[in-house]
């Protein structure tokens, strides 16, 4: 579910959504969303600042109050 989410959303922030892709690796503690983007639209999902991606990250602390998950999102160029 909030792996679809950050999928769909990036989508819409990306010049190039046809490479947009996630990967969600789960742990004891954290569960890792790696989102790969192509090279150009790295810096689109990131922001000035880091704001769009701090963005999504803030989203992402309410589904961990919900089920008690801890979520990571790296950004990696594909």
């Amino acid at each position: 579910m909030i792996a679809d989410f950050v999928a769909q959303f990036a989508k819409l922030i990306a010049s190039n959504p046809d490479d947009i892709r996630v990967e969600v690796q789960e742990g004891d503690e954290i569960t890792q969303i790696i989102l790969y983007a192509n090279q150009e639209d790295i810096g689109k999902l990131i922001g000035k600042s880091g704001k769009m991606i701090g963005a999504i990250k803030t989203v992402i602390s309410g589904c961990k109050a919900k089920d008690g998950v801890s979520y990571r999102i790296n950004v990696e160029a594909v």
